[in-house]
């Protein structure tokens, strides 16, 4: 898991019967691990809750649950580690901080070009009218 320990209350496990290669024992067996982690109990600060629910899409109910279903392997085991490293690594992607984007201002020169540069386009545009013979 991605440094980060999630608390037992805010977990709940389902076990669904998966999908793909497995045999028979993919139809008897319930493999899939459907982990439902609710999100308020972590006590994330708003930054990170808002940074999860960026990264989670729709993978985060409105009720504020995370579901995350795992079944990439054949066994109970494999796949609630799997989940659970998952939802480890979002929450370690949500508590890192974005840089804060530093607003810029063309300076009074670079407006000055810039008004320059469209007087002398509107210029070379107003000459391309259809030509009289006056």
């Amino acid at each position: 898991m991605a440094d980060y320990d999630l608390p037992e209350d805010a977990i709940e496990e389902r076990f669904l019967a998966a999908t793909g290669p497995g045999g028979q024992n993919v139809n008897k067996v319930a493999t899939a691990v459907q982990l439902r982690v609710d999100v308020f109990k972590l006590g994330l600060a708003p930054w990170a809750y808002q940074q999860l629910k960026t990264i989670a899409g729709s993978r985060m109910t409105s009720a504020g649950e995370l579901l995350i279903t795992a079944r990439r392997y054949r066994t109970q085991d494999a796949n609630r580690a799997d989940a659970r490293e998952r939802v480890g690594e979002m929450l370690a992607q949500a508590h890192e901080r974005q840089a804060r984007r530093v607003k810029t201002k063309p300076s009074k020169a670079a407006k000055a070009r810039r008004v320059e540069a469209k007087k002398g386009r509107s210029v070379i545009k107003a000459g391309r009218g259809r030509v009289s013979t006056d």
